[in-house]
């Protein structure tokens, strides 16, 4: 099924204007309808975009902005009539598409893109974590952003390579994202077109060659060192006191900020806290306290704050580089990122990339640092991937390699002396 426009010939006025006139094919038929109103000569007439262009200066206005849009409303009207057709599998007729054309309703799509999109998320936010849900509605909301933007139309059949390649150059060239976040972009339009397509909301499979690559990024995490000097620092405020005390338990027990901020007395027994995890809807966790967790544990006991004084995440991690930064947790820091095939390198004080997601980091790194045995700790922190885990274990090989040098290898060449 097209749609196409020209110019009928055969009816010139006196002007030497002729009526644009849309012809519709389907099946071996064609509809030819004039388009009402819609005039213009043979030398303004873009045979190849079937569209009026604008006229020299030294001639008259001809109407070729409002004409023009008066002919895409025919296009996108006429189109959105296809794809009714398409998804309901009806048999098109003359009589049918001529009736649905001259009544110039709006048609509905059974199978809208985004009005499908927000079935996802309304019937998967009981199934995930809130904090994927909010991944979902960013990546919506980008997708968005970026039909508006570059006038690329999303629907389930123009998800394709071309959409692809247009998506990644807005979001490197326009939008500056790291490709690392450009990739679970697309993995979560993977995704919604998995689950549409489980539904039969729509039979297209390019989707599934989208292809885009991660970049290994630093483990941020704080050295035993470091996180001591932050848990006995002493704050002036209460404020601070609190972030730095959450963190610290984080830090000791390798909880998630959201499993911390469920957190309920009821939680909390001599040697262990037994808890739901938010990300993963494990049952009944337990999560061993240690000397340390156990004193944030006992500061905060029949307090107001009871177990633990906990406040929204972004005020959290704000309050936390304050808490860093006056504990001078200021060691030079390169992070390496990748804005498409440009690599870019920046060195800040560490405090500045401290946040609450460190905290776990730093509890499974400094963890292994410490020799407790991989199984052990993942065990408490849940973590069911073995790629992601394996980042901690070189991080804590590479640390105890280091102190190997500084330590033994110095003592061999001072001998050698």
């Amino acid at each position: 099924m097209q749609v196409s426009f020209s110019l009928r010939k055969d009816k010139k006025d006196k002007e030497g204007l002729m009526p644009v006139r849309m012809h519709i094919t389907f099946g071996g038929k064609t509809i030819r309808k004039v388009v009402k109103g819609v005039k213009s000569s043979l030398k303004h007439w873009k045979e190849r975009e079937q569209r009026i262009k604008f006229p020299l200066k030294s001639e008259s206005y001809n109407y070729h902005i409002e004409y023009n849009e008066i002919i895409d409303d025919y296009e996108k009207r006429v189109k959105s009539i296809f794809r009714y057709i398409l998804l309901n599998k009806i048999k098109p007729t003359k009589e049918y598409i001529t009736e649905k054309f001259e009544k110039g309703v709006e048609v509905e799509l059974t199978h809208e893109f985004f009005n499908c999109y927000h079935e996802f998320l309304e019937k998967d936010k009981n199934q995930k974590a809130e904090r994927t849900i909010k991944g979902y509605v960013t990546v919506h909301n980008f997708i968005k952003e970026f039909e508006k933007e570059t006038n690329y139309e999303i629907r389930f059949e123009t998800i394709t390579l071309d959409f692809f390649e247009q998506l990644r150059d807005y979001s490197f060239e326009e939008k500056k994202i790291a490709s690392n976040y450009f990739s679970k972009i697309i993995a979560i339009i993977k995704t919604f077109m998995t689950w549409s397509l489980e539904r039969d909301y729509h039979i297209n499979l390019d989707y599934k060659k989208f292809k885009s690559s991660e970049h290994q990024v630093e483990v941020i995490y704080l050295t035993m060192e470091e996180l001591l000097r932050l848990y006995n620092y002493k704050y002036d405020t209460k404020r601070l006191e609190h972030v730095k005390d959450v963190y610290c338990f984080g830090a000791f027990s390798g909880l998630r900020y959201s499993d911390i901020a469920q957190l309920r007395t009821s939680n909390v027994y001599d040697d262990y806290l037994k808890l739901t995890i938010v990300k993963t809807k494990q049952i009944d966790h337990k999560i061993p306290l240690n000397k340390f967790s156990k004193e944030i544990i006992e500061k905060y006991r029949d307090t107001i704050y009871e177990p633990l004084p906990v406040i929204s995440n972004q005020k959290f991690n704000k309050y936390l580089k304050e808490c860093c930064e006056l504990a001078e947790i200021n060691t030079p820091t390169t992070i390496t990122r990748y804005i498409g095939n440009k690599r870019i390198d920046k060195t800040v004080p560490k405090f500045q990339l401290i946040t609450s997601h460190t905290a776990r980091k730093t509890f499974v790194t400094n963890s292994l640092i410490l020799g407790m045995k991989e199984m052990v700790v993942r065990n408490i922190t849940g973590h069911k991937k073995e790629e992601s885990f394996r980042r901690y274990v070189l991080v804590a090989e590479s640390f105890k390699k280091q102190e190997m040098d500084n330590t033994w290898d110095k003592i061999s060449e001072n001998k050698k002396e």
